[in-house]
């Protein structure tokens, strides 16, 4: 009796935690569903060195989200760093993927991408590495960042005016978003 017993209390304690784990997993997922998102943005910025004026652009980003904290995102589209002068614009593509962890609230949030900015200019045609790092504010439709990017092959003039390569600059990019 007392080994029947003994079983007994086991497999309740058993079934009761089960049943309790069970519980917590569908209430985690309940709260949230993990999805797409796709985003179109309009970005502009101020290129860190000569002889680029500025630069004006617009992606599409694809996020995935792994939880309310955590996301991936894949981001293209097409820029253009306007230089004045001569007609030696540099246009590219830029192709990256990233992770975005939201800080506060699920709303301000850390972005950091790597991929490669394709140069489609007539006059350049060479491929760059692209690092971006930045911060954003998001709601359910609009994201607000802002971010650094370097791109490590593009053409930069030296003040002694030698061409070298290394090219930095602050962005700021508006984007409407919705949930796929």
């Amino acid at each position: 009796m007392k080994t029947f017993f003994k079983n007994a209390s086991s497999l309740v304690l058993l079934l009761c935690f089960f049943s309790t784990t069970s519980f917590a997993q569908e209430t985690e997922n309940k709260n949230y569903d993990q999805g797409f998102r796709l985003g179109f943005g309009l970005s502009g910025g101020l290129p860190l060195q000569d002889p680029y004026d500025f630069n004006v652009g617009g992606d599409v980003r694809i996020q995935y989200d792994l939880s309310t904290r955590y996301s991936l995102t894949f981001t293209t589209g097409f820029n253009n760093f306007f230089v004045s002068g001569k007609d030696n614009d540099l246009g590219y593509i830029p192709v990256k993927g990233g992770f975005k962890a939201f800080v506060l609230k699920d709303k301000l949030y850390l972005l950091a991408e790597a991929g490669a900015a394709f140069a489609i200019t007539n006059e350049y045609d060479k491929t760059s590495l692209l690092l971006s790092p930045g911060i954003g504010y998001a709601t359910d439709a609009i994201d607000i960042s802002l971010r650094y990017e370097h791109y490590t092959d593009f053409p930069i003039m030296n003040s002694n005016d030698t061409q070298s390569t290394g090219l930095g600059q602050i962005a700021v990019r508006l984007a409407y978003g919705f949930r796929l």
